[in-house]
């Protein structure tokens, strides 16, 4: 770990150096709010893209029929004010009149009956399973709607809230999906105001149109400027340089330095998303692929010291999680999972097994931060794995993970904030674009566990399941995320556990 701990030292360094010195000023005079992150989003229709940074403006854009509460999960309503199940696969919903899109065109049932249709009819929506529990949408007159589902899904309103957000169908027609994706319009408190740079800086206004009784409020910060930065080391260069006032997800090193600089400080928070290893059990990758040999897999498992990884990379509080889910999620049944312990002998006596007593070579592909990498590819060349860091952003990840192409994989999943393993097993279970184990026993487990109203069947099943993904060692669970923030300290902000940062709720001291 010292070589590990070296290169941290020289990142921030590196950074710091680049840095200018000095507080940073804050743009409460203009009354905008600068954002810099590296996530950088192209594709602003939420259903289009399975980015942390999309769903935080989709939140701000659009609203959906139901609000959770920040604080206490508490359901809520928004452009619903009311909702019922007329039977156990029918929910109907009142919604809320006097509403207007960002174009001063009026919401409707249509709205949200052209939505759910049209999102449930494409085959381009990033995040299928999150709404496979879906049927269709139909209107009962132009203020009442049902979803009908396709089964039984308790977790069904907390997806109406999360990931629902309504388009005007209107508009998205007569503008044609690929121009309703560079400038969408939506209902929610932000209006998109324009863009800069292609997709670097995104300029967002208060929507002064908002309707009053909304439970987000109306914003108090007028305007929102967000720079998709290429790098963590930019993020940084823009808070110390005076040029951001907000930004977040840091190395952990960063922490004392932001917290020292005056008119600086620095937040820390668990949030709901954990950091994994897929590995290319189905062979996907290629018929020859070693991972596809259970002992080699269960060998990474051992090769890898999470506990380390957790209390001297991440740091800040980061857990590793024994099951393949954040652990307050429904479902996430840690004591079903097989547990490996920190053992490079047996890393090593399982890869012989395996047939491969030297070793082989693979890639390592991800987006985290470079140093996490760095750490997972030295544990795993210490048994013999030589992984090449296949280093690219979000996106460009998502894309090669889709088309098959990871043989290692370390990525996250934030569940996009629902507290229920649904929005998490069959993302990676049931045989979709990031499915790297193609086991139909699984599949089939996770779809029982998600489709039952008895809370003591689903956690049965979910405990089967995983037990089956720990004992195959499909995919290697290894921290929770502790969601860094620095930011201005003329800025009011609070992290919320969802990890989904709303800055219609921030204000200035």
């Amino acid at each position: 770990m010292a070589r590990i701990r070296a290169m941290f030292g020289m990142a921030l360094a590196a950074v710091l150096l680049g840095a200018v010195p000095g507080p940073a000023h804050a743009q409460k005079s203009a009354d905008t709010l600068r954002i810099a992150w590296r996530d950088a989003v192209t594709n602003l229709d939420p259903y289009y893209n399975q980015q942390r940074t999309g769903l935080i403006l989709a939140h701000h854009l659009f609203d959906g029929l139901v609000h959770r509460d920040p604080e206490t999960f508490t359901l809520r309503p928004l452009l619903a004010t009311a909702w019922r199940y007329t039977d156990d696969t029918t929910l109907e919903f009142e919604l809320r009149r006097g509403v207007t899109f960002h174009d001063g065109s009026p919401f409707t049932a249509d709205d949200v009956v052209y939505t759910v249709t049209t999102i449930l009819a494409d085959p381009g929506v990033s995040v299928p399973s999150n709404f496979a529990w879906l049927e269709g949408a139909e209107k009962v007159d132009t203020h009442r709607v049902r979803l009908r589902l396709k089964r039984v899904f308790p977790a069904a309103i907390e997806y109406v809230a999360m990931v629902l957000p309504i388009w005007p169908q209107a508009t998205r027609e007569a503008m044609g999906p690929k121009a309703f994706a560079e400038t969408p319009v939506g209902a929610g408190p932000y209006r998109l105001a324009g863009r800069e740079g292609g997709y670097g800086r995104l300029l967002l206004e208060r929507f002064d149109g908002y309707y009053a009784d909304s439970p987000k409020g109306r914003p108090a910060i007028a305007r929102l400027q967000i720079d998709q930065v290429p790098n963590a080391a930019s993020e940084l260069d823009a808070l110390m340089s005076g040029r951001a006032d907000w930004i977040w997800n840091f190395l952990a090193e960063s922490n004392d330095t932001i917290a020292r600089t005056p008119g600086l400080a620095a937040l820390r928070a668990e949030s709901m998303r954990i950091g994994y290893l897929s590995l290319d059990a189905a062979g996907r990758t290629g018929v020859a692929n070693p991972l596809t040999h259970q002992k080699v897999r269960q060998a990474i498992f051992h090769a890898i010291d999470r506990q380390a990884f957790v209390r001297q990379v991440v740091q800040g509080g980061s857990r590793v999680p024994d099951a393949p889910c954040f652990p307050t999620q429904f479902g996430c049944e840690a004591a079903a999972a097989v547990r490996y312990d920190f053992n490079p002998a047996r890393a090593r006596q399982l890869l012989a097994e395996a047939g491969y007593p030297d070793g082989f070579d693979t890639e390592l592909v991800t987006y985290a931060l470079p140093q996490w990498s760095a750490a997972i590819q030295s544990w795993l060349a210490a048994v013999g794995i030589r992984a090449r860091i296949t280093q690219r952003p979000v996106a460009a990840v998502v894309r090669k993970s889709l088309a098959g192409d990871v043989p290692i994989g370390q990525q996250a999943w934030g569940s996009f904030s629902i507290n229920d393993v649904s929005a998490i097993m069959p993302f990676l279970f049931t045989g979709g674009g990031n499915d790297y184990s193609r086991d139909p026993a699984l599949a089939a487990l996770v779809t029982q566990g998600g489709a039952s109203s008895n809370p003591h069947e689903r956690r049965r099943y979910y405990s089967q399941a995983i037990r089956l993904i720990s004992e195959q060692a499909y995919l290697v669970p290894l921290n929770t995320y502790v969601t860094s923030y620095g930011i201005s300290r003329t800025l009011a902000f609070r992290p919320h556990p969802d990890e989904l940062p709303r800055f219609y709720l921030a204000s200035w001291r």
